[in-house]
């Protein structure tokens, strides 16, 4: 009896293989599977890596329960894909503890920092989709990764004001509605990917006086000379034309290779200017594509027009070689932009133009046009 007992005890799931015991867990339910992995005696060691991407409504107890033991494992790489069915879960305070985090990836939670927290001293990466914290926990959560270097915030809840301040930032992606953006002290910072869906001037209200005044161009990007790639919206130009925009920079981006300018209005004249001030400011760019958004013909105001005739961009353009323009009408402001920067890029190889709808602009047409490379070729095209 005493022997049958002991059999009865004995572990027999923490002495198997792991091949044989990962077979066997892949064709548990989730729930069973992570119990049964987290029963083992023989599972003392750390789990480095978790990723959870459930196409389901998953109970928060489970995961709130999942997080203080991995919290106890040193958990080096933690992801919260997407749910199926977005309920804020609200992070436990356990993971801020976690000093090995290298790569954090959030979705559909808020957390608020804990007054314990010392900072994520490993973190190289976070990422964080559909969570909703205030703009005052993020900057402290930034500022408080000293080896950061990938920052993505996407569709992120109850910002006002963005501050992104860290030293060692390299790549940043921002996909969010704001109110405000500051980006000083991020002196290694070479990739900016910036489309808010659209940019709230209502929700910044400790904005001063002076810094309503002054223009968001050079507020913004003017400490950001250093940056090797920009990608911007049509929406975020429009804020950063607020004010009086000037001709060009005072701090030339003298490392920018590519620019790309994503759904830029052709009726908006602050977006137009704002962009050749980018262009007037960046000596040695090789690459440049622009997508339009007014997908509809329309009447556009004389002055895009007059303003676009009047610039002269010879010598700022002398190291364009690809140039890209997606969803044009041929309206008066887009042909004026195409000869302008045709009449000022020496180096141009090809310029690829994609007409929206219609036939495409025809070869003769451009015979007629001043050229700066005698080698450009001209690629027209139609969606």
């Amino acid at each position: 009896m005493v022997m049958m007992e002991k059999q009865t005890r004995t572990d027999r799931i923490s002495n198997l293989p792991w091949d044989v015991l990962d077979a066997i867990l892949v064709h548990l339910p989730l729930k069973d599977a992570a119990r049964l992995a987290s029963y083992q005696k023989n599972h003392s060691g750390p789990i480095e890596k978790f990723k959870l991407a459930a196409y389901c409504c998953p109970n928060h107890l489970d995961l709130d329960q999942w997080m203080h033991f991995l919290a106890e494992k040193g958990i080096k790489e933690f992801v919260l894909k997407e749910f199926y069915f977005i309920r804020r879960f609200k992070l436990p305070c356990c993971l801020f503890s976690c000093q090995q985090l290298r790569h954090l990836e959030l979705y559909g939670c808020t957390f608020k920092l804990p007054p314990e927290f010392k900072g994520f001293k490993c973190l190289a990466s976070l990422q964080l989709r559909q969570v909703c914290v205030d703009s005052d926990t993020l900057e402290s959560l930034i500022l408080q990764c000293p080896v950061l270097e990938r920052l993505i915030l996407l569709k992120i809840d109850g910002l006002t004001c963005l501050k992104i301040h860290n030293p060692n930032l390299k790549y940043l992606k921002i996909y969010t509605e704001f109110g405000n953006i500051y980006l000083e002290n991020n002196p290694l910072l070479s990739s900016i990917d910036i489309h808010p869906t659209s940019v709230n001037l209502e929700m910044n209200m400790f904005c001063s006086l002076e810094e309503w005044k002054a223009c968001n161009l050079f507020r913004v990007l003017g400490c950001l000379s250093g940056v090797k790639r920009f990608s911007l919206s049509g929406h975020f130009l429009e804020f950063l034309g607020t004010s009086n925009v000037p001709e060009r920079l005072p701090e030339r981006f003298n490392r920018l290779m590519a620019l790309e300018l994503r759904e830029v209005s052709f009726k908006s004249l602050n977006e137009v200017m704002v962009f050749l001030a980018i262009l007037q400011s960046s000596p040695n760019l090789e690459e440049l594509s622009i997508s339009h958004r007014d997908l509809e013909v329309g009447s556009y105001d004389i002055p895009i027009v007059e303003f676009l005739k009047s610039r002269y961009l010879l010598g700022s353009l002398n190291h364009l070689q690809v140039v890209r323009i997606r969803g044009i009408m041929v309206s008066r402001p887009e042909w004026e932009l195409i000869k302008l920067i045709l009449a000022s890029s020496p180096a141009l190889k090809t310029m690829t133009i994609v007409k929206y709808r219609g036939s495409r602009i025809p070869e003769s047409v451009f015979l007629q046009v001043e050229r700066a490379s005698e080698n450009a070729k001209i690629i027209s095209l139609t969606l």
